[in-house]
């Protein structure tokens, strides 16, 4: 009926390639070997008469060509996914990317909310401080991301603008007799693009001599402090369950005045594949519902 068109299975590892930019990234998503990925193509360029991608020593971009049957096969691909999904009312799963420390210290805690609203849908979070190019990495469905939000960005939804705030253990805060005895805590961002947040730039030179223990992950920071190990520098959008059950309270004995200061922004970021997906847009819309921070004394 269509004897005009490539198999199906050169489609699909086409589609592969295009999105990941690479023959072996594609190769390990299908699970088979690059040279059968490299075969499939050169199967499907000789049947179309038209290069669908310029090999280069350590990558491979497509052609003017190549881009035009990509938008095709992205559009088709996801299409025939979500058909295949209504017609066996199967349940929806969206994968999430996600900082480590928003995963831990607030979307897993939450997921019970959003599964009662919306209880045929699952969430798988993938974590990781990279910045995932969502785009190409079809595994993602939605990305929530860290740092200064960008309003220009496209299919970009801001969630909320974090306070930080100094939080401790009631026990630690009652042992100290001195602000000069305080061991502070604070994070070192793995992501280079994030702007220092840390006490030397928040009390402006009035360090002094108190000694700074830093972790690469904002939750060690707040494991930390629960454990009674010092005063930490965090989110207060992180610790919500710790004020909540005053496994920590707010510290204001180094300066009253810095007890709390602005932070970076949280925003969903939508695949443009993804635009008008219900589910993902469910998602956001509960992501800013639930992520309405109440204030903490």
């Amino acid at each position: 009926m269509y004897p005009s068109l490539p198999s199906l299975n050169a489609l699909k590892v086409f589609d592969a390639a295009a999105r990941l930019g690479s023959f072996k990234r594609a190769a390990e998503e299908l699970f088979i070997t690059p040279t059968a990925v490299s075969h499939q193509i050169k199967s499907l360029e000789e049947s179309l008469g038209q290069l669908l991608f310029e090999r280069k020593t350590r990558a491979v971009l497509l052609t003017s060509e190549g881009r035009l049957l990509a938008q095709a096969t992205s559009q088709i691909f996801q299409q025939l996914a979500e058909t295949v999904n209504e017609i066996t009312n199967s349940k929806n799963t969206l994968t999430i990317s996600a900082t480590s420390s928003f995963a831990a210290m607030w979307l897993v805690p939450h997921l019970e909310s959003f599964y009662r609203k919306f209880p045929n849908i699952d969430v798988s979070v993938m974590t990781g401080e990279e910045v995932n190019d969502i785009e190409r990495d079809r595994r993602i469905d939605l990305a929530i991301r860290y740092g200064q939000y960008d309003k220009n960005l496209k299919n970009a939804h801001h969630l909320v603008t974090e306070t930080i705030g100094m939080y401790a253990a009631p026990s630690y805060l009652a042992q100290i007799e001195d602000t000069s005895e305080v061991q502070l805590l604070e994070t070192r961002w793995i992501n280079p693009s994030l702007p220092p947040l840390n006490w030397q730039t928040l009390l402006k030179g009035r360090l002094e001599d108190m000694p700074v223990r830093q972790f690469d992950q904002e939750h060690h920071v707040i494991q930390a402090a629960l454990a009674g190990q010092g005063i930490a520098l965090v989110s207060s959008l992180l610790v919500q369950s710790a004020l909540r059950n005053q496994w920590l309270v707010p510290y204001r004995g180094i300066c009253e005045d810095l007890s709390e200061t602005g932070g970076f922004s949280y925003s969903a970021l939508i695949p443009n594949r993804h635009s008008r997906n219900e589910n993902i847009l469910a998602f956001v819309s509960w992501l800013r519902e639930a992520l309405k921070v109440p204030a903490h004394g």
